[in-house]
């Protein structure tokens, strides 16, 4: 006796999936986030696949919908940053030496990965909570503590002169047991 087949198998529409979210993105990476954000709200609304319905334009319909909301939320991102973009210029003009200081931490804020800008802006700026930071935001309170932790790390490494993006190194203290 063959086993019934479970009607909403997806395994099989893997490579259709990945090659739509592939055309939708244009970038490998952002086409695998794509598919998983597609698969998670397909198996989460399992219960409204219709057992007659075909899974194939269902599954597609769902990446298409999740593909538009994900374009909906960088526009608006980007819309947010370019808004504070301009606040930021409208401040008087400074000093020479704090205009210049200024412009430094303004064009290293902007150099943070999104997910940190988003996260410190919100904390920083915005002056939310972190609670209210991180539902906005729709992560976990401590995923957005590590974000901002990680986005003034990155921030503070420009104070103490070091290369953008590079990490503070241990220091050996005592020398080399020569000394003595």
């Amino acid at each position: 006796m063959m086993p019934k087949p479970h009607r909403f198998n997806i395994v099989g529409q893997l490579a259709t999936l990945r090659r739509y979210a592939r055309s939708l993105t244009r970038d490998p990476d952002d086409a695998e986030d794509l598919v998983h954000d597609a698969l998670v709200k397909a198996y989460e609304r399992q219960a409204s696949f219709r057992t007659d319905g075909n899974i194939r334009a269902w599954l597609l319909s769902i990446m298409h919908n999740t593909h538009i909301d994900r374009l909906r939320v960088r526009g608006s991102d980007q819309r947010r940053h370019m808004a504070a973009a301009e606040v930021a210029e409208q401040w008087l003009p400074a000093v020479q030496d704090q205009s210049v200081r200024v412009k430094q931490i303004r064009e290293a804020f902007f150099q943070l990965p999104d997910e940190q800008r988003e996260a410190l802006h919100l904390v920083v700026i915005e002056e939310l909570s972190y609670q209210e930071a991180a539902e906005a935001l729709g992560i976990p309170i401590g995923t957005l503590m590590s974000r901002i932790s990680r986005a003034r790390t990155r921030l503070r490494s420009l104070e103490d002169g070091e290369p953008k993006g590079m990490s503070r190194h241990l220091k050996l203290i005592g020398g080399t047991g020569n000394d003595q």
